[in-house]
């Protein structure tokens, strides 16, 4: 969006009712339901008004995907590894906390590839991927600077995110608790132990 949409009324209207019907419909209907005739038919906003603000309908399931799954920061800029792995994991594990848990692994569940033929894989694999790269940069960014490698050696980002992570999206699941600053220092200084390069 333009910086003259951003502040044109009218079309953060439309935009805002365009979101409300397609997070309404993904709710009701899951990503099937999420159609481009089915958000302009609830939203009452033309077709043409939705191009405008979503060039495909990848797009407009993206943004509706980011009102459920909650946002992460960036990763800090400054201080030791340790440090900034400490805030980085703290800011997660106080958006996993704070998340609605039905509307998150509702979008999550969504987004696995559906079973339909076609073109539709591929659309899906796309939103999944848009997603998944949208969580995972602020990490990536972190774990692959040349302080991190020193200090960790060679990794594989995947098993160092579920360790990371792991515990606290399985805490949130099962409602065992709630995370603390103390906490994700504990499972980042478990994490750095058990990978530090002698």
């Amino acid at each position: 969006m333009s910086r003259e949409d951003e502040i044109d009324p009218r079309k953060l209207r439309s935009r805002a009712r365009l979101l409300d019907a397609a997070t309404t419909l993904l709710i009701s209907g899951g990503v099937q339901a999420v159609t481009v005739d089915a958000v302009t038919k609830l939203s009452k906003v033309a077709r043409t008004t939705l191009y405008r603000h979503f060039d495909t309908s990848v797009d407009l399931l993206a943004a509706t995907f980011e009102r459920l799954v909650p946002q992460v920061d960036p990763v800090p800029t400054a201080g030791p590894l340790r440090e900034r792995l400490i805030e980085l994991i703290t800011r997660q594990a106080a958006l996993i906390d704070e998340a609605p848990l039905q509307l998150t692994t509702l979008a999550w569940m969504a987004m696995s590839t559906p079973e339909s033929t076609g073109d539709a894989p591929q659309t899906f694999t796309s939103l999944r991927d848009r997603v998944i790269e949208q969580y995972r940069e602020p990490f990536d960014e972190l774990l692959d600077t040349d302080e991190a490698h020193a200090a960790l050696g060679d990794y594989d980002t995947n098993f160092a995110l579920a360790q990371l992570i792991g515990p606290i999206v399985f805490a949130k699941l099962t409602g065992l608790r709630t995370f603390t600053r103390d906490d994700c220092a504990h499972l980042v200084d478990d994490f750095l132990h058990a990978r530090r390069v002698e």
